[in-house]
């Protein structure tokens, strides 16, 4: 006998993205329509701990859609992680009659959705990231978003670099993931870029531009992920910025958009994936499932245990030690293994095309 809902938590952690509001506003509805209510959690699993709730009506969310960030908040909760900081959270859906958490965010979060799911509380992840590095994933909301808000900074810093014959050297978001950087790059059609995944060289890099600019070409592009780092652990997009300044004749300029392109109206593919995810997140509750996270996989809204999506993450990384890999059947390490080709192979398909379309590529793919 499936568990009755009472009362749906809603959260959301780490970094904030585009869409997040209108996930939650679509479990809000959709759980009003199914009878059952919604409580808003505050500052995330930090708020969980305080019991900082909000009553969340239908008319609570009303013209929360079109607003970036997250109302409900975020914070990191170090405390959570502990027996204690469980103990407290346990206790606070007790008094507040929360029977089930859909928690919005990234990988961090979902580990966090899965402790509660451990100790009684269902749990649903919606991923919320805009570096769309959830690898069970195609899709994490706030990437749309993200990147339309990337590619328009870098097509306003196009026009001052054509006109002072400048070359900005900029740092994009997206820390290990290089998803943000790639889409950006090509949709702005920069003359140079470099992801973590590939590699580059430096030396190589401020060469191609010189040749770049003997062609008479005026403005460039370069466009770098925050997450590429030489061996010293330098950042490549400040060490390049200062190298063309010193080594070069080219007036180059340093940029970081940094959080700024996580702002913005949140884009209607944003919005519309959002509001499915958060549906169906309440429907797949109610028939009882639980530490899963909802993903988007050709186009297909659908549920993925938590456990599997973490350890796809880690494997992705090359973190997976063989002792966690026991607790998977060997089907399931096959599923594992195809979702990270998958997500390789995707990345190497458009970092091909950057190479054939753009004036400069790196070093060959290895």
């Amino acid at each position: 006998m499936q568990p009755k809902i009472r009362k749906i938590g809603i959260l959301t952690s780490g970094g904030d993205s585009p869409g997040m509001n209108a996930a939650i506003r679509a479990v809000v509805r959709k759980a009003a329509n199914e009878g059952v209510h919604a409580m808003g959690i505050y500052e995330g699993y930090k708020g969980l701990l305080d019991g900082n709730f909000v009553e969340l009506s239908s008319s609570a969310v009303t013209n929360k859609i079109n607003v970036s960030g997250s109302f409900l908040y975020s914070s990191r909760c170090l405390e959570f992680k502990t027996p204690e900081g469980m103990e407290k959270a346990l206790v606070n859906c007790e008094k507040a009659g929360i029977d089930a958490v859909v928690a919005i965010g990234g990988d961090g979060t979902f580990a966090g959705a899965e402790d509660l799911a451990k100790h009684g509380i269902l749990a649903v992840g919606i991923p919320g990231t805009i570096d769309n590095d959830i690898v069970v994933s195609d899709y994490t909301v706030g990437f749309d978003s993200a990147l339309n808000t990337t590619v328009n900074n870098l097509n306003c810093l196009r026009s001052t670099c054509e006109t002072h014959s400048r070359l900005s050297v900029v740092e994009t978001m997206g820390r290990r993931c290089g998803m943000l950087t790639l889409h950006a790059a090509i949709a702005s059609g920069a003359a140079i870029l470099a992801i973590p995944e590939f590699p580059f060289d430096e030396d190589e890099i401020i060469r191609k531009a010189l040749e770049i600019r003997s062609t008479g070409k005026r403005g460039m592009l370069a466009v770098i992920c925050e997450g590429c780092k030489k061996e010293d652990g330098t950042k490549l997009s400040e060490s390049l910025a200062r190298r063309f300044k010193a080594e070069t004749n080219i007036d180059a300029t340093f940029e970081k958009f940094s959080h700024v392109v996580r702002g913005g109206l949140p884009t209607v593919r944003e919005n519309v994936t959002a509001s499915e995810m958060g549906a169906k997140a309440v429907e797949l509750l109610l028939e009882g499932e639980n530490s899963v996270v909802i993903v988007e996989r050709d186009g297909r809204i659908q549920p993925v245990e938590i456990h599997f999506a973490l350890a796809t993450q880690r494997m992705y990384r090359g973190t997976l030690t063989a002792e966690e890999k026991k607790e998977f059947t060997p089907k399931q390490i096959k599923e594992m293994k195809a979702l990270c080709e998958r997500r390789t192979d995707e990345l190497a398909t458009l970092y091909k095309l950057s190479r054939d379309i753009c004036h400069f590529h790196l070093t060959q793919m290895k």
